[in-house]
């Protein structure tokens, strides 16, 4: 064993350790790999930068990019809102649904990224169809695992191990050449976990309240809004069709208060921000404020042919993405303090309308409008969310207190998903019959979202999740670095000489295992990049194909069911699932068992 040896071999611990402990960040731990192995001359300067200029590397980011796409867009979310609609109160329907829904997105885009999609989701499904949450969770994260095994972009393992098979000089993977391998084993998960269900959760439900702020529904309830805050829809020969508001004076006439107008476009609604000279048309839904007596209201709505639409509680709850709210304090030295919110003009500064106050405790009855503001009240307003997010504390006008939850929900570009779809449909086209590398395929998508207005720059940047990167980038030089010195071979040596002379299936059982192993301790990205030139090398000398062992590698980089601990996605799922430790280890342990054994089996039928 050469001094460079055993330089690697110590460093390599040294990472496991620290990726284990998690003390420093696992990026940082790749960096300080990639500064360290060519100060100690184990690899050249320009080989442990390699990473930056490698394909995959920029294909992962460019595929976060494009996730976002479908996040901002809406698409993710109307999935999630599809399984609601389909599912019923079927248990097992939810379940099978949610897992198949989660794969087929997570198999385009960040697995990570399709579970925290699909979090508030799975709350509301278990809320509405009286399901313990903690029996959706678990599934949730399984299926988002199991992306990784449906195509060659659901997960970087895919491509690192693809990456390797090219620089080896063998032909790389296909788009679908995991599919195989992913479907199986998506249904016969969907069927163990169908069948473990009740093992999963308590009978009684239990939804836990998602922390970090109120939810729009109970300022509702808090403020008296229940029955007061309507939409009115113009239908046909609406007299207010083609008219300013400025020009109705709704608030001087009937005491009404506009909100946000929902208009339609092509292919969505879109929330458009109320404003004097906004011109209504037929169809436009008005969010208002509506301060006559309820009996009222019918008569109203056939004088002016409008169309009533309730609002209720559970409105809030299911469509505050499209309007929203916001709690504000007046300080002392504020302006509006003495004057009524239309005196200060409220709406004309901030987009926003006032539609509750609250003294102390009690919220404050009576036209709001029209009452005058003092230091220290708490105001409810409401609009658009476009207008919420530009609202900034000032400690001489407002302070803000408290904006809901439901503002991490929120869809920034509904009427782009057709766009969204469209770059995601040219972005697969292009990487399924191969006519560009699938880096240009991604890179042009980036480009595509960028030109159609569905992700623009600083979002595009704030997507990339730059830890995963760097730890790709990071990593990479320990592959070169045990490729030099003589390690892979080491490794390979021993691993076949622990099953000498046994069956293929039995070499590919060990390497699956080592793998799985490694991925308890270290991230799937890193464990893959460690183990490809192994599985590589040891194909080579046993003469056995290269992909079924390339391919045995990323399989068991996606099988992360064991722990919290061995993936994001299962960390995500813990709080929202109410999980232990154990928890997963009683059901992730036969899961893993199950799942190596028909990979095994695949393999061998379609390489061996």
């Amino acid at each position: 064993m050469t001094t460079d040896l055993v330089i690697v071999f110590g460093l390599l611990a040294a990472t496991i350790v620290m990726f284990a402990v998690n003390k420093p960040r696992m990026d940082i731990v790749a960096l300080l790999m990639m500064t360290l192995l060519p100060l100690l001359g184990v690899v050249t300067a320009e080989e442990a930068l390699a990473g930056f200029s490698d394909p995959n590397v920029v294909l992962i980011a460019a595929l976060f990019v494009i996730g976002e796409g479908l996040v901002r867009t809406g698409v993710a979310q109307r999935l999630g809102d599809a399984i609601v609609r389909r599912s019923g109160k079927s248990e097992k329907r939810v379940i099978a649904l949610l897992m198949v829904v989660v794969a087929g997105l997570g198999s385009v885009m960040s697995s990570t990224g399709a579970v925290a999609i699909f979090i508030p989701a799975v709350l509301r499904v278990a809320r509405q169809a009286g399901i313990p949450p903690g029996r959706l969770m678990m599934p949730l994260s399984v299926g988002a695992l199991i992306s990784g095994m449906m195509t060659l972009i659901g997960t970087p393992p895919n491509l690192v191990v693809h990456g390797e098979l090219v620089r080896s000089g063998y032909e790389g993977f296909g788009f679908f050449s995991f599919t195989v391998f992913g479907v199986p084993v998506l249904a016969a998960s969907i069927a163990y976990m169908v069948l473990v269900r009740r093992r999963l959760a308590a009978d009684e439900p239990a939804p836990r309240r998602r922390r970090g702020g109120p939810r729009v529904s109970r300022w509702v309830e808090e403020y008296g809004l229940v029955g007061r805050e309507v939409r009115l829809r113009l239908a046909p020969g609406s007299p207010w069709a083609g008219r300013r508001l400025d020009e109705l004076k709704l608030r001087a006439r009937f005491g009404i208060n506009v909100l946000a107008i929902e208009r339609q476009r092509p292919f969505a609604a879109e929330i458009v921000e109320p404003a004097a000279g906004t011109v209504l048309r037929v169809g436009d839904a008005l969010y208002v404020d509506f301060r006559k007596p309820a009996e009222n209201l019918d008569r109203f709505c056939a004088e002016h042919r409008l169309q009533a639409l309730p609002i209720d509680v559970e409105y809030f709850a299911d469509k505050s993405r499209s309007v929203g709210m916001a709690e504000l304090l007046i300080p002392a030295e504020s302006s509006l303090a003495g004057k009524t919110a239309v005196e200060a003009g409220f709406r004309t500064r901030y987009r926003l309308s006032v539609i509750g106050v609250k003294r102390g405790t009690e919220p404050v009855m009576g036209d709001v409008q029209s009452e005058p503001l003092r230091a220290g009240d708490t105001l409810l307003v409401a609009g658009p969310w476009r207008a919420i997010t530009r609202l900034k504390t000032d400690p001489n006008e407002i302070i803000v207190l408290h904006v809901p939850v439901e503002a991490q929900e929120v869809v920034p570009l509904p009427w782009r998903a057709p766009f969204a779809l469209g770059v995601l449909a040219v972005v697969l086209g292009l990487m399924i019959f191969n006519v560009v590398p699938n880096v240009l395929a991604g890179l042009i998508g980036c480009f595509l979202l960028g030109v159609f207005r569905c992700v623009d720059v600083n979002a595009a940047y704030r997507s990339i999740q730059w830890p995963t990167v760097f730890l790709i980038v990071g990593m990479l030089p320990f592959s070169t670095a045990l490729q030099k010195t003589g390690g892979v071979d080491l490794v390979v040596q021993a691993l076949s000489g622990a099953v000498r002379g046994a069956d293929p299936v039995v070499m590919l059982a060990a390497l699956y295992g080592l793998t799985a192993l490694l991925g308890l301790f270290i991230s799937n990205t890193a464990t893959a990049v460690l183990m490809a030139p192994v599985a590589i090398a040891l194909a080579e000398q046993l003469g056995q194909p290269p992909h079924a062992f390339a391919m045995a590698v990323a399989l068991a980089s996606s099988a992360a069911f064991i722990t919290p601990v061995s993936s994001p996605v299962n960390a995500l799922v813990v709080g929202p699932g109410n999980y232990r430790f154990m928890d997963f280890v009683r059901i992730g342990l036969p899961l893993f068992f199950l799942v190596m054994v028909l990979s095994l089996v695949l393999i061998r039928l379609v390489y061996l």
